[in-house]
């Protein structure tokens, strides 16, 4: 390399290093996290409209996740405090007030933490307890 090119790469790569890091004026927002303080706040009653309310993605259908639609998973399946629960219509019965938190695996995260079978994803509440 020539150096003034080596020079200023060099330079800029110092500046870098030495600059101020961005600092975050308010929390992180998890896009696939409803947290208490949400779920406390939301008008719903139950986890299915609480989820409809703050997150409605969380519900959407994600595409056939096999060539045999008799096998296909396409909507995530639900699980309550890491044990399965059943399908999104389980959502309906389970009070809001029961209700901790709420995450959206996708469908590699869910596969990869509960296993094969959630290729439509997960929804994972944890209840308070």
């Amino acid at each position: 390399m020539g150096g003034p090119r080596w020079l200023l790469l060099v330079g800029f790569g110092a500046l870098s290093a030495c600059s101020v890091p961005r600092v975050s004026s308010g929390r992180n927002h998890d896009s696939q996290l409803i947290t208490e303080e949400e779920v406390i706040a939301s008008a719903g009653t139950t986890a299915y409209e609480v989820i409809h309310n703050l997150r409605p993605n969380f519900l959407s259908y994600r595409g056939e996740t096999s060539f045999d639609k008799r096998s296909s998973r396409p909507y995530p399946n639900v699980y309550v405090d890491d044990q399965p629960f059943g399908t999104v219509a389980i959502l309906q019965s389970i009070p809001s007030s029961d209700v901790s938190t709420i995450r959206l695996y996708r469908s590699w995260e869910a596969t990869t933490k509960y296993g094969s079978g959630n290729a439509g994803g997960v929804i994972a509440i944890s209840t308070r307890r």
